[in-house]
């Protein structure tokens, strides 16, 4: 069984104590040696999307420059791949299960939030901002109506639910509109002025931006219409139908499996492509005007920027369209790290450690001298930045309970290996498994449930999936109905619910 214990958080270099004491003089030393942080975070990008994970076709040259500065990790997974989930996961560094919020389930409690990232930077001296899409709404102490949590922070430029790709009406952004009509390249201004107003303080900031890019509907900024005007792109190796007839049934019933047609990859792939690598584009424009800022501020010796994405998007893989599955297009995604303190830097390493989005609030913390709180299920990540060849995990859970109740799954994933069950059976569903060998199949194409040769895989992963589920169990937050899949999710249980309206 997965324990509490078994999350231990990485020694920081200097001690705590020394911080807090530094904190209370009110000296600028503490300022000094801390580094400021940037976290910048898309919406639906899939690792193919970038020049620096492979992709020829794309046009992506700031957000390269970082993998270039600093260490792109190759095996990162967003442990639920749905935005409001995502975003919960990144603040608290808890599973879904433990914070207790998505889509038909409910907000993010205060309990956590206060133990949340942002919260505790501040806290701690950082000057905060965000921009962008926040993802979830805070829950008061004794319920009460949610709220978004503006006053948390410095300066504010999010926005609730979706937010708009029209920077006119995304209220908290309005006085970028006349200048950056598209909120990607407003996000890139807002970021601007923050770090060269926060860096005439004395304090170190944390600047959090969360970009509405590339997620649907495609509304790419018209200024970069001619990067890929009339361009075709390669599919990949796994694209289509008959690479995904092995998939569960269950699998094919939300709306990722119609909107392979719907939404155009079957038939205008290289438009539908156009209009996504655009959008990426767009915010790679962002990111070129924070780093910028970040120069022109003269902090860059001390500025720590850290890129990645809420979950992936299949794109036509396996012949389905949008997220939510633990498959690799959807659950797999970038993340960046740049350091510019480090001897590692500059170097152009990659990691093949496995880490997850639980893991950002604690490296986001041990970043600024700052102890995570006591029982949360990510870990630092500066391990890795240090020696590119370490682990911090040999393994994560990977999870969707939203939407309907078929698609409803539970997996763990190792560097290797990937298991995943689905519960639903009644009627023509049976409980099903799916075993990958991702170090010889990263493209999924061959589920190894009753393959002779991989029993004995297949009973190791069953083991840590049995774990997983027996953490679920004991853990899962007493509300907004995470508990019962402590018991839906049990490889011996038969779970046979009435199926809800396909598509919901």
């Amino acid at each position: 069984m997965i324990s509490q214990s078994s999350f231990a958080q990485r020694t920081v270099s200097f001690s705590f104590s020394f911080v807090l004491l530094a904190l209370m003089s009110g000296t600028a030393n503490a300022a000094e040696t801390r580094p400021n942080i940037v976290f910048l975070f898309t919406d639906d990008q899939a690792c193919y999307s970038l020049g620096c994970y492979g992709n020829q076709d794309v046009v992506t040259p700031n957000i390269d420059s970082i993998a270039r500065d600093g260490i792109a990790f190759d095996h990162h997974y967003d442990t639920t791949a749905i935005c409001m989930a995502s975003r919960a996961n990144v603040v608290t560094g808890k599973y879904e299960f433990r914070n207790g919020c998505n889509f038909e389930h409910g907000p993010l409690k205060i309990e956590h939030w206060q133990r949340s990232y942002p919260i505790l930077l501040r806290e701690a001296g950082y000057m905060t901002a965000f921009a962008g899409k926040i993802g979830f709404e805070v829950e008061p102490a004794g319920g009460g109506k949610s709220y978004l949590p503006e006053s948390d922070f410095d300066m504010w430029g999010a926005g609730p639910g979706q937010t708009s790709y029209e920077t006119k009406k995304n209220k908290s952004m309005a006085k970028y509109a006349d200048e950056y009509p598209h909120s990607s390249r407003s996000y890139g201004a807002f970021g601007r002025d923050f770090i060269l107003s926060a860096a005439k303080t004395d304090k170190p900031f944390c600047l959090s931006i969360s970009f509405k890019a590339p997620h649907k509907p495609d509304q790419p900024d018209p200024i970069f219409d001619d990067v890929y005007a009339g361009k075709s792109f390669q599919k990949p190796a796994n694209f289509g139908r008959e690479h995904g007839e092995h998939f569960s049934l269950q699998s094919r019933q939300g709306r990722q499996y119609e909107r392979f047609v719907s939404w155009g990859y079957r038939d205008r792939y290289d438009e539908m492509m156009a209009l996504y690598h655009q959008l990426v584009h767009g915010v790679d424009a962002a990111v070129g005007m924070i780093r910028e800022a970040i120069n022109e501020a003269g902090v860059a010796d001390n500025t720590v920027i850290i890129f990645t994405s809420d979950n992936g998007f299949f794109c036509g893989s396996h012949g389905y369209g949008s997220k939510v599955l633990p498959y690799e297009e959807a659950s797999r995604v970038p993340l960046i790290i740049f350091d510019p303190r480090h001897d590692n830097s500059g170097k152009q390493l990659r990691s093949r450690a496995l880490t997850g989005n639980i893991d950002f609030a604690p490296t986001i913390l041990d970043l600024a001298g700052l102890e995570p709180p006591s029982g949360i299920d990510g870990r630092s990540l500066l391990p890795l930045y240090d020696d590119p060849t370490a682990s911090v995990h040999d393994h994560l859970a990977v999870m969707n309970v939203w939407g309907p109740r078929e698609v409803h799954s539970l997996g763990v994933v190792t560097k290797d290996n990937k298991y995943i069950y689905w519960p639903y059976a009644g009627g023509e569903f049976q409980a099903t498994e799916e075993l990958y060998h991702l170090s010889e199949d990263s493209l999924e194409l061959r589920n190894l449930v009753g393959d002779a040769d991989s029993q004995q895989r297949l009973q190791q992963m069953r083991r840590l999936y049995d774990d997983v589920v027996a953490y679920w169990k004991a853990e899962a937050v007493p509300y907004h109905g995470y508990q019962e899949y402590g018991q839906i999710f049990n490889r011996s249980y038969h779970w046979a619910p009435k199926p809800r309206r396909r598509g919901q």
